[in-house]
């Protein structure tokens, strides 16, 4: 056997990509992990918001273009590890109903051709594997679990505490965010809580340069190489196009650069997870005479149907100060399938990282900040600031998608299911006479470098959907090409929908359930 020829060849080292090679590590099969990046540099500007939030200097430096011909940074980060290395790890499950159809105002929300009880055993295990921290039955719209959360609940702090009570006597269910964090339990097996040397953000949005975030190459890709001789990572491996065979029925080689120059490889089994935009990318741009519109892309599907989230960031002025070190801990679910005015699902509440002056300075509209607080300068008003993330379902439209005009990397999105998110935001409005804070939110422009929505790819999801119908989806029911015998895809490219929870850990799931498929075809 050559050395450029593996079992499997994995490519991409996110949450999906990693997790899949990580299981499979154990069978002793050739396993080869391909990252276009490198590691991220552990260093004091880790933690310096200016550089992350605003200079955006970890974000992908490529120019994209919007369907009008505007130009965007996407918010894309090549490190091992993938993007995972600045989520915000909270990893929470979709819901049950979430996997069913689901009408919105502006349209449906289709049903996945399998439902949540094929998820739920990977589920459970990817809380595990991510040192998920949570509390079950807290959260009204969570799904059914087969076991409770392996890790407990990170505790709230005080002013968090205090914002969860006040909720709690205004009818609403605020519960303790599911969050992938590796920290010690208490010795008499205690609920534990964040450590002294945990900056306030290291979970959110921040490289954690400590290691403490649950992310993709902290959990399993440094384990895989440290355990397991036969699982083998390049970094700068920037996979250029894949290669099929002359019937165009199988890949036959893998096309790299590394170090400008170009290298082949080949595997039994090609598993694509570069996340759902570079994945669509990559199989467009491996057209070739059997497959003239795209590797896997018979359907014309391939790059479409694109969701993120509709998300917005936003900051409330708290009449106390807030001192909180670790803000993230707190979700609200409460009007994720409607509210007693709106029949239609609004969507997911949680809290996010604190705002710091610089942030402030570089993201949010000054004046009206300045005309409500004129006497507060920058750091009073980060003091006294509070900063949720809201979230609302996008749907999927064919028209919605990332495809190449020449050179030029194209992301066409039209904006849908907006009344949703506006709704969703009146909600959190509606709630700051309670608990303390002003009675005005102040949008967060950037995040992570670039503006929200076009730029912010950070929850990517259905490039490459699953179904059983090739000419209307990518992938099988195992996540297998339908036009080819040994490609698979292991990121959100596959998901129908997108719900309005995190789609990390679906993602990872997900991956379990792939590479379980994929070991029983290697006869491990």
């Amino acid at each position: 056997m050559s050395d450029s020829h593996y079992d499997l060849i994995v490519i991409g080292s996110g949450p999906g990509g990693a997790s899949l090679a990580h299981r499979l590590a154990p069978t002793g099969k050739r396993i080869l992990l391909l990252e276009r990046g490198d590691y991220l540099p552990r260093s004091r500007t880790n933690w310096d918001s200016k550089a992350v939030f605003v200079d955006g200097i970890y974000q992908a430096t490529e120019t994209w273009y919007g369907a009008d011909g505007s130009e965007f940074h996407p918010g894309l980060h090549y490190f091992v590890g993938g993007n995972s290395k600045v989520y915000g790890s909270t990893l929470i499950r979709m819901r049950e109903r979430d996997f069913g159809e689901m009408q919105h105002k502006d349209g449906v929300s289709p049903a996945w051709p399998l439902g949540y009880d094929a998820f739920e055993p990977y589920y459970t295990e990817a809380e595990a594997l991510y040192h998920v921290h949570g509390l079950r039955g807290e959260d009204p719209n969570e799904p059914w679990s087969s076991s409770p959360y392996a890790y407990p609940p990170i505790l709230h702090e005080p002013r968090i505490q205090e914002l969860s009570d006040r909720l709690t006597g205004q009818g609403l269910h605020p519960f303790h965010l599911p969050l992938g964090i590796k920290l010690d339990q208490n010795p008499d097996g205690s609920a534990t809580t964040y450590s002294p040397c945990i900056r306030c953000d290291a979970f959110d949005g921040f490289p954690c340069a400590i290691n403490a975030k649950a992310d993709a190459q902290v959990i399993c890709v440094d384990p895989a190489r440290a355990a397991h001789p036969n699982f083998t990572l390049l970094t700068g491996a920037l996979v250029t196009r894949l290669e099929t065979d002359a019937g165009g029925r199988s890949i036959r080689h893998v096309h790299v650069t590394r170090g400008n120059r170009p290298e082949v490889y080949s595997a039994d089994i090609v598993v694509v997870a570069c996340g759902a935009l570079s994945s669509a990318l990559l199989l467009l741009r491996s057209a070739s005479e059997a497959h003239p519109r795209g590797l896997a892309n018979g359907s014309d599907q391939v790059g479409r149907n694109y969701m993120r989230h509709n998300m917005s960031v936003v900051m409330a002025l708290m009449r106390e100060s807030n001192r909180t070190v670790f803000q993230k801990t707190l979700g609200i679910s409460d009007y994720y399938f409607g509210a007693p005015d709106w029949e239609y699902p609004l969507g997911l509440i949680q809290m996010c990282a604190t705002s710091h002056s610089e942030q402030i300075r570089g993201e949010a509209p000054l004046q009206p900040l300045m005309h409500l607080m004129p006497d507060w300068p920058l750091e009073k008003m980060a003091e006294h600031s509070i900063d949720f993330w809201l979230q609302s379902e996008d749907l999927p439209r064919p028209e919605n998608r990332v495809f190449y005009d020449g050179d030029r990397v194209v992301l066409d999105l039209t904006e849908n299911n907006m009344e949703a998110a506006r709704r969703l935001r009146a909600k959190l409005q509606d709630m700051t006479g309670f608990i303390g804070a002003l009675p005005v939110l102040f949008d967060r422009g950037l995040y992570l470098g670039r503006k929200i929505p076009i730029g912010g790819t950070a929850h990517q999801a259905g490039t490459l959907r699953f179904g059983t119908d090739p000419a209307t989806s990518v992938l099988d029911l195992d996540c297998k090409a339908h036009e080819l015998d040994n490609l698979y895809v292991a990121d959100a490219g596959f998901f129908p929908s997108i719900g309005a929870v995190n789609p990390t850990l679906t993602i990872i799931a997900n991956a379990l359930r792939v590479a379980d498929r994929i070991k029983e075809r290697l006869g491990a």
